[in-house]
């Protein structure tokens, strides 16, 4: 975890690292890397599962697009464009962790010793430094680095833009594609940023260390998208280094995987200038019977260099002896060299620190006389409020005070006006509530005295028929 976190911190700070994103399933083609390919739609018919699409970056860029093969651990193809021939640059190999471990969270490739013990299953789908150490085998780059310059050249060090060839195989293999493409194709392309390239390899059962496939056949499919444009395949057979043969677009697609279509519409098939082809492929003729020229005379040479090899095993003691005096000496004055360096390291750092503290210092200095200039006119500001904000309230206090002192009298007034209005009102609701009590009173009275007398009359009546006998009608 802490390796890999280091690493974060060093991609932020060095810009320079190379990077590769693997394109996730629901982006379109190659995501930004679509750009190089023609009409920016990527070959077609390349649909295992256990192919992974990347996008090369370095330096923030896109540099190329690959595809690459879990099940055989090694590009199928790369796809690029030529920049410029450069230097070669100091290998510098890299792996990309997400192929093997999509959760870990980095999303750039990376050096293989920083993430051994943090990425989980690291190789399980991608090869490793460890599968060529010993092998014979040597890293051979589909997107060969001399046809690039510069940030293009560093991006093509990584380990999913390699296959297992031999050494002569990949020598001869970058020699024939740097040729080809610097003097048959670029020359005869009108638009040289129209000048497409695919190169790729077909797997084969051999395998490196029973683990990465070696390749069978290696192929470049070029495409010059521009007016005049024309296509052209190559292919060179891994078991017949000095073998180029060149072959239509067409005729090598069938060489691939079925329903394969490497370029969109076949690169403008119907279009194609036929004088612009076949001057393409008188070109690449050329190279091939320069080569085998070539070949004849590195036999011839190497007959005539006999006795030079017999001269150059005697000599080499006294050569390794020269170069060991020349690394001892050369490792002196490294050494001297370096001691300097510590001394005036030391010695500008001790200065620097007594600069540094004594500005610190000053700007301290400075910063508190600063704060207390700063802090008088606010001081005065807010005790001129503070006495603007008290009389505001001896003001407030006085008035509210005077008003109190007038709602006395002033409350007693106001009852004392009222009295008489309320009084006078009161009189006529009394004589009728007086009147009320005197029918009132009459009312009960009547009703008694008529109540008392019923009563009379029903004890009369019951006592009468009680008491006197009843007439009979015949009496």
């Amino acid at each position: 975890m802490k390796t890999s976190i280091v690493f974060l911190l060093c991609v932020s700070v060095f810009p320079g690292f190379s990077q590769g994103r693997v394109v996730g399933e629901d982006e379109a083609g190659f995501a930004e890397c679509n750009v190089f390919f023609p009409g920016q739609v990527p070959p077609e018919g390349f649909t295992e599962p256990f192919h992974v699409k990347i996008c090369q970056h370095y330096n923030k860029e896109p540099r190329f697009a690959t595809l690459y093969s879990t099940k055989d651990k090694i590009p199928l193809y790369s796809a690029f464009k030529y920049t410029k021939s450069g230097q070669n640059e100091e290998e510098n190999w890299l792996v990309e962790p997400q192929i093997d471990d999509p959760k870990n969270g980095l999303h750039e490739m990376v050096h293989e010793a920083d993430v051994a013990a943090t990425v989980a299953n690291l190789g399980a789908n991608q090869a490793l430094t460890s599968d060529y150490v010993g092998s014979g085998y040597e890293r051979g780059l589909l997107n060969p680095s001399l046809l690039n310059e510069e940030d293009f050249q560093v991006a093509t060090y990584t380990l999913t833009n390699a296959v297992p060839l031999s050494p002569s195989l990949s020598k001869s293999w970058h020699r024939h594609v740097g040729m080809v493409v610097e003097h048959a194709l670029v020359p005869h392309c009108s638009k040289k940023d129209h000048l497409y390239l695919l190169a790729g390899a077909i797997p084969s059962s051999v395998q490196v260390k029973g683990k990465v496939s070696v390749p069978e056949t290696l192929w470049l499919a070029a495409c010059c998208d521009a007016p005049e444009g024309w296509s052209l395949g190559l292919v060179k057979k891994v078991n017949d280094e000095n073998s180029l043969e060149d072959l239509t677009v067409g005729q090598l697609e069938k060489q691939l995987l079925a329903g394969v279509h490497l370029f969109k519409g076949n690169c403008g098939e119907d279009n194609q200038s036929q004088k612009k082809t076949e001057a393409v492929l008188q070109a690449v003729s050329q190279i091939q019977s320069g080569e085998q020229a070539g070949t004849s005379d590195n036999q011839e040479a190497k007959d005539s260099s006999l006795v030079r090899k017999v001269a150059g095993i005697i000599a080499t003691p006294f050569i390794k002896l020269l170069e060991l005096l020349i690394y001892v000496f050369v490792e002196l004055v490294k050494f001297v060299f370096y001691f300097l360096w510590l001394v005036v390291k030391r010695v500008v750092g001790t200065v620097l620190d007594g600069v540094s503290s004594l500005w610190s210092g000053v700007v301290s200095y400075l910063k508190a006389i600063s704060m207390v200039l700063i802090s008088i006119p606010y001081d005065v500001g807010r005790v001129i409020i503070n006495i603007f904000l008290g009389f505001l309230q001896l003001v407030q206090d006085v008035v509210y005070l005077t008003y109190r002192i007038l709602c006395i009298p002033m409350g007693f007034v106001l009852h004392l006006a009222a009295f008489p209005y309320h009084s006078i009102c009161a009189i006529p609701s009394v004589l009728k509530d007086v009147a009320s009590g005197i029918w009132g009173t009459f009312s009960l009275v009547i009703d008694a005295t008529a109540a008392l007398l019923h009563g009379f009359y029903y004890l009369a009546g019951h006592i009468v028929k009680r008491f006197v006998p009843k007439v009979s009608s015949d009496d």
